[in-house]
């Protein structure tokens, strides 16, 4: 069978190709203008950017200006950063200005990539977002190339964790803002819960870079970044509910405890009914109606809390506190609490204090979050893997551009053991033979445990004593004159493990991802020959491994106290002149060894790995060890490999080497990397139906914020509630002594604060509720028009405006709630033979249409009662809730804004108070606390969980 796809590319290219040679004539073209562009004087290269702003103005397109501004650009970076882009570094930059993912090796300059279409895109003045995976790098990018910026007469801000409001509204205003991810999506949320358009920090979102993309817009968005804060205090409703708990019995609830499940039979459910029902609890219909979806989520947890949770075994009551016990340590955990009102449920089941719940204010995913920009472009090394979710999601093509020099580094197969121990102990082997050869070795793990067992092997005598001891074994097991390469590679061995032994262990470096400034350092020492660094596959980004060390690192770490002058620049010649010879060695010794431990789940992760080795044509190797234990073999079938290995006669000790194997577990890496796809996809389409309500929620909140049209969507809220109200009490084809006259009179008087006689019009022959509509109407705008009259045009414009706003909030924040129980129950349709997005989808949105009445309600009866007690000048301004910032980290689990606090928390926090002058009792004399510290009143609890509980991590 003939291959079209494969004749078609050998004759026309592949479609990257084709791109890739259709940008050619562009990259010529500013080749062509260089000797121009040197000619020119600073003064007159910074001229050019006014100029190019003038042309934008004129109705001139960017990408008009492509060639001469990208032109500009690579002239000013040699001036200012001493870099001359390279052609491809070129084709980089037009990829990201098209608004594509640009695909480019590690070592190829992606920093550098990036200034060319950030300072185009700045020249139309909307601001350019760079976003970057965490702090450090913003920092140091923005400073790096921010000369280059400054030179062609750009400003240039940076957002990173503790800046205050004043601050970030500066560092957005500016033409080029760094920032992380996290930091954009936690501003935008705050943007919107602001009661001033002048309190908002971000401007629109026109067009953002996203280094490393296939982190940011996959591996984190697998989680959302949620805003927290103290929700009303519902102890009363949860004492209530597990009241009823104890009067059911077994019959009334099923109990699945491997599941870890607790749900109510048919006529548990009936019982139930009746009881809150008879209580007050229920509002109109039954239990599993739209409006007790609350109750619903509260009856559950009381059911759990007395049927799945044991006092003593999964938590103890200490004083008027419960406290989690750990299922697989037994220890206590104080200061954690169970999710979801679980917790406050199990303290009304012991009689203790209800601790208050926490509510998420407001919340987005880095999808739904970055879908915004009007342009949006990103950068990696791997993103081929992730072609298809990128298309899917963002739409963003992938286009892989070549590397500046030919890749030398040689991919060797991987080679496969039985067991872990077999797997270690060759391991182990490479790296001591690597470093006394002086190659370089960067050592990948999937996980910090992992990567700190290797380094407790590396350091171990004792555990280096048995692994010679195994080899020693294995040698003397082999037979005279037999495999003459294996006893050759034995007795090498041993006498490395001989050399290591006697130096006390392997020395090398661990990298902890959490330490994100110490880790550039590492990394950028980690090609010095002879070098062994154990990383996690989530360290080592922005940062390349040069081979023979970094120079630029080697300055800043060995002479950063020392002045300008002979001396310093004397010193930086030796320096340079050291890092070259050790780079010729390494280089000699074969390049930077890449050993990875283990296959990971994506492909994209192993490439990431991989791509360390081989730079800017420098010569590389890498190669994976694995064993049949390891978690994507074991679950790929290896018991049977297992069996075959034996009865082919795999020794101990032996690896089985094959391109089929590399092949076979690509195809093992492709169906989970199909399975997470789905996941991912199927978790955006839940967020989608919130996200749709969040952009009417949030447009509505700005154009409420700018007055536009206030009154008169005041006024049309008012007559929907008429409207509402009559219906109510007047029913369609209803015959007059069917009206619930009394009833009407009343909702009137309650809503609408006026006194007007309804009885007295229903009485009147030949009257129709249009009748009392129109009636009602006139006599609310009438009211409404005199207390408008009485305030006065402003105060009647502030007081509107608050009092919309603050009500839309709370509205929302409660929404927010439903639609968090509703999710969390609604999977249970799917045993109905009922698709759960679908049902979802129409309950939210009946919960949607449910919270827009009951805000028309809700303001046209305060708006209708409200009185002016104070003067306008002395009016409280509408103060934001108390809140704090959540971004679990997907791989770690860890909660990234309390490691930023951690990290950078001691220099940002000013006022601090050393402990000898806080006075426990005294909570004045504390200043400034950091949310990670000790509490001062000596609780033990962090002050976060204490007296700090739900205080803003960002001032």
């Amino acid at each position: 069978m003939v291959n079209f796809g494969g004749v078609a590319r050998k004759f026309f290219g592949s479609s990257n190709d084709r791109r890739l040679k259709a940008l050619q004539p562009q990259v010529n073209a500013i080749n062509a203008l260089e000797g121009e562009m040197q000619a020119l004087s600073d003064d007159a290269l910074r001229g050019k950017t006014e100029e190019f702003k003038a042309q934008v103005k004129d109705g001139k397109s960017l990408d008009d200006l492509l060639v001469p501004a990208f032109a500009v650009a690579r002239e000013a970076s040699r001036r200012a950063l001493g870099l001359r882009p390279f052609d491809v570094q070129l084709i980089g930059g037009m990829v990201l200005h098209e608004g594509s993912i640009s695909e480019m090796r590690t070592g190829e300059g992606k920093t550098l990539v990036a200034t060319l279409p950030v300072y185009l895109n700045a020249l139309a003045g909307r601001g350019v977002h760079v976003v970057t995976v965490n702090d450090y790098l913003a920092q140091r990018d923005a400073e790096w190339m921010g000369k280059l910026y400054n030179f062609l007469g750009l400003t240039v801000g940076v957002i990173v964790h503790g800046l205050d409001d004043t601050q970030r509204k500066q560092a957005y205003a500016c033409d080029v803002t760094y920032a992380t991810n996290n930091e954009l999506g936690f501003d935008y949320l705050r943007d919107n819960m602001k009661y001033e358009r002048a309190q908002m920090v971000q401007r629109e979102h026109a067009y953002a870079i996203v280094d490393e993309v296939d982190s940011i817009l996959i591996d984190e968005a697998r989680t959302p970044l949620i805003i927290s804060g103290p929700l009303d205090d519902k102890s009363d409703l949860y004492i209530a509910i597990d009241k009823f708990i104890p009067q059911l019995t077994p019959d009334d609830y099923e109990i699945d405890e491997k599941q870890r499940s607790a749900t109510f039979t048919e006529e548990g459910t009936e019982k139930l009914e009746q009881m809150l029902s008879e209580a007050g609890h229920l509002k109109e219909g039954g239990l599993y109606d739209i409006e007790n979806v609350a109750i619903v989520h509260h009856v559950n947890n009381a059911l759990k809390a007395h049927t799945l949770f044991q006092r003593d075994k999964d938590y103890i009551v200490k004083g008027r506190d419960i406290v989690i016990i750990d299922e697989f340590t037994g220890r206590q955990m104080p200061g954690r609490r169970f999710s979801e009102g679980l917790h406050q449920a199990l303290e009304a089941k012991e009689n203790v204090d209800i601790q208050p719940e926490n509510q998420t204010l407001a919340s987005v995913t880095f999808q739904n979050y970055f879908r915004m920009y009007d342009k949006l472009a990103g950068m990696t090394g791997t993103a081929s893997t992730e072609a298809e979710e990128f298309g899917n999601i963002y739409g963003l093509d992938v286009v892989e551009v070549p590397t500046n020099l030919p890749v030398k580094r040689v991919d060797e197969d991987d080679e496969v053991y039985r067991t872990v121990e077999e797997k270690y102990i060759a391991v182990v082997l490479d790296i001591i033979a690597s470093q006394q050869r002086g190659q370089p070795v960067l050592v990948g793990t999937t996980s910090i445990e992992k990567s700190e067992l290797l380094s407790s092997i590396l350091g171990d005598k004792k555990r280096l004593k048995s692994i010679r001891d195994s080899v020693q074994a294995r040698l003397d097991g082999l037979k005279a004159g037999k495999e003459p390469e294996l006893r050759e590679y034995l007795e090498t061995s041993l006498k490395d493990l001989d050399g290591a032994l006697k130096n006390g262990g392997v020395t090398h470096e661990v990298l902890n991802a959490r330490q994100h400034e110490r880790e550039a350092f590492i990394v950028a020492q980690a090609g010095v020959p002879g070098a062994v660094t154990i990383a996690t596959n989530m360290a080592g980004r922005g940062t390349d491994i040069k081979l023979g060390g970094n120079a630029e690192m080697r300055v800043a770490q060995e002479l950063g106290d020392l002045p300008e002058g002979e001396e310093r620049t004397r010193r930086i010649a030796e320096i340079e002149e050291d890092v070259e010879r050790l780079r010729q060695k390494a280089v000699a010794a074969g390049g930077l060894y890449v050993l990875a431990t283990e296959r990971h789940e994506s492909r994209r992760i192993d490439n990431q790995l991989r791509g360390r080795s081989g730079r800017q044509g420098d010569p590389g190797r890498s190669k994976f060890f694995l064993s049949l234990q390891d978690d994507l073999m074991r679950i790929f079938g290896s018991d049977r490999m297992d069996g075959m290995l034996q009865k082919l006669g795999l020794k101990e000790g032996e690896a089985i080497i094959h391109p089929w194997i590399n092949k076979a577990l690509e195809k093992a890496q492709k169906k989970v990397e199909a399975r997470n796809f789905d996941i991912r996809k199927n978790l955006l389409k839940f967020d989608d139906v919130m996200n749709d309500q969040r952009k009417v929620v949030f447009e509505q909140r700005k154009e409420l914020m700018d007055g536009m049209g206030l009154t008169d969507t005041i006024a049309e809220m008012r007559h929907e509630v008429i409207e509402g109200i009559v219906h109510r009490h007047i029913p369609e084809k209803a015959y007059a002594e069917q009206w619930d006259i009394a009833g009407l009179k009343e909702e009137t008087t309650n809503l609408l604060n006026i006194d007007v006689p309804v009885d007295a019009w229903a009485a009147e022959e030949g009257i129709a509720e249009d009748d009392i509509i129109e009636r009602l109407t006139e006599a609310a705008d009438k009211a409404a028009a005199e207390r408008a009259e009485r305030f006065g045009p402003e105060i009647s414009a502030y007081v509107e405006k608050s009092i919309v706003l603050q009500t839309l909030d709370s509205l929302w924040r409660e929404h927010l709630v439903n639609l968090d129980h509703l999710r969390s129950v609604i999977g249970f349709r799917g045993y109905a033979q009922r698709d759960p997005l679908q049902e979802y989808k129409s309950e939210s949105f009946e919960l949607f249409q449910s919270m827009l009445a009951n805000l028309r309600q809700a303001v046209t009866a305060q708006l209708m009662r409200v009185e002016i007690v104070r003067e306008q000048s002395e009016a409280p301004q509408p103060t934001l809730p108390e809140m704090e910032a959540r971004h679990i980290d997907p791989v770690t689990g860890e909660d990234e804004f309390d490691v930023a606090e951690a990290q950078y928390g001691a220099a940002l926090v000013t006022g601090q108070v050393s402990s000898e002058d806080r006075d426990p009792n005294d909570p004045a004399t504390w200043g400034k606390v950091g949310r990670n510290e000790a509490c001062p009143c000596g609780s033990g609890k962090k002050y976060k969980h204490c007296h700090g509980a739900f205080v803003s991590t960002v001032a």
